[in-house]
């Protein structure tokens, strides 16, 4: 990217305008199928490309503002933000928020229950493959995104809604290196579509599918992968190394399939260790590892010889012998904790009642961070040093055609 490069363009690596031209028309198409069946709406005009920008940039705003209603932009309260409040009225925004589509019709042999966004995931995947090449260490888990959102009221008739659960649940495949996230998978869970858990009822059978899912990719390039306890399992790690894809996981009795793993290294020996011992017992490449560190901890890997040593460094009590794994493990780990920390309170933190459409925000708020992080790594960095506050702020203006009007500080 040049240095010349603005927020928008970075954003546009993964939201380009032939996208959002395919929002514009599947929203006028369901306004006009939505008004077909419950009658004609005399206030509503075809939604513009323009219109479009606009109305993302307001969604946008609230994942820097955090406020509780994208509504509370033209309020007169705390959030109220008059600055781009005048560029499109509330009430035009809401009647978009109304028929806001990316499919606007069902297709007779649809059964999929993310059938309304796959269009817009699957290119997402597409952009988010062709613009970064991840570094060799990855990281499968769930990022932190709000377990019980609250509702707000919208342009429907109802005045309110009801706090409930996601009904969904978001992984992710992340560059250890850079915290990019470089795939997104999305799995609807019970009574939430065709898609539910009812052929699913084995949780280790489900992240299973998730891992081969997020990992299809990145086959036959030796790419090491990191798991967390629901994941990590020899059957799961013996398959990703016929394909070349190496692994380092953490185990737990209680969430891991530990199926084909030796008793006797799963449980605790009668006389505790001193911190840093470990034990080690190998089949082929696979190394299980058991490691005491003020408790026992229990790791599977094949990507790093287990005769090679590592040490934790703690603050306090200095270094802690270990393998190498489980250096590793707790290095990328650790990076990725960063990571949540750091750029999860920018999620879009308008919470629709619609599945879809909360994945969709979910994928927008990713995308941004994607964006930023590339924005880091490139030369219009250091022209212009933003920080996520910035950047968010100034792709809200530019999404407004706003540009003039510099970020706050």
């Amino acid at each position: 990217m040049p240095p010349a490069a603005s927020a928008m363009d970075f954003f546009q690596l993964f939201v380009p305008d032939n996208v959002l031209k395919n929002m514009v028309v599947q929203t006028n198409m369901y306004a006009k199928k939505y008004q077909e069946r419950f009658g004609s709406d005399d206030t509503w005009t075809d939604v513009t490309l323009t219109e479009m920008k606009a109305f993302l940039a307001y969604m946008i705003s609230t994942s820097t503002h955090h406020c509780e209603s994208v509504l509370s932009i033209w309020s007169s309260g705390f959030y109220s933000n008059k600055s781009i409040a005048l560029i499109m009225t509330q009430p035009r925004f809401e009647k978009i928020l109304k028929y806001f589509h990316i499919v606007a019709f069902r297709s007779s042999q649809t059964t999929h229950g993310l059938y309304k966004i796959q269009p817009f995931l699957d290119s997402l995947q597409h952009s988010f493959d062709s613009a970064f090449k991840p570094s060799q260490t990855q990281v499968l888990h769930e990022p932190l995104i709000d377990e019980d959102p609250i509702f707000i009221a919208t342009c429907t008739e109802r005045e309110s809604r009801k706090r409930k659960k996601r009904k969904f649940s978001l992984w992710v495949r992340q560059c250890s290196s850079t915290g990019f996230i470089c795939q997104i998978y999305v799995h609807l869970k019970e009574g939430s579509g065709a898609e539910g858990l009812e052929a699913l009822k084995n949780k280790t059978q489900l992240h299973s599918m998730v891992a081969k899912s997020l990992c299809k990719n990145i086959a036959g390039k030796n790419y090491i992968v990191f798991t967390g306890p629901s994941i990590t399992s020899l059957n799961l790690f013996e398959e990703f190394e016929k394909q070349e894809i190496y692994c380092c996981g953490l185990l737990s009795a209680r969430k891991s399939d530990c199926t084909g793993l030796p008793p006797s290294m799963l449980n605790n020996p009668d006389v505790p260790q001193s911190r840093g011992q470990y034990r080690i017992k190998m089949k082929g490449n696979m190394s299980l590892i058991c490691w005491y560190n003020k408790g026992y901890f229990r790791f599977l890997a094949n990507a790093y010889s287990p005769v090679q040593q590592g040490v934790i460094i703690k603050r306090k009590s200095g270094e802690i012998p270990c393998p190498l794994a489980v250096e590793a493990f707790a290095a990328h780990l650790s990076y990725i904790c960063k990571y949540d920390d750091k750029y999860s309170k920018y999620f879009i933190s308008h919470k629709p009642n619609k599945t879809w459409q909360q994945v969709f925000w979910f994928a927008i708020s990713i995308a941004i961070n994607n964006a930023y992080i590339l924005y880091k790594m490139s030369d219009a960095y250091h022209v212009k040093k933003y920080s996520r506050v910035q950047f968010g702020e100034r792709l809200v203006k530019e999404l407004l055609g706003l540009e003039d009007i510099s970020p706050s500080h």
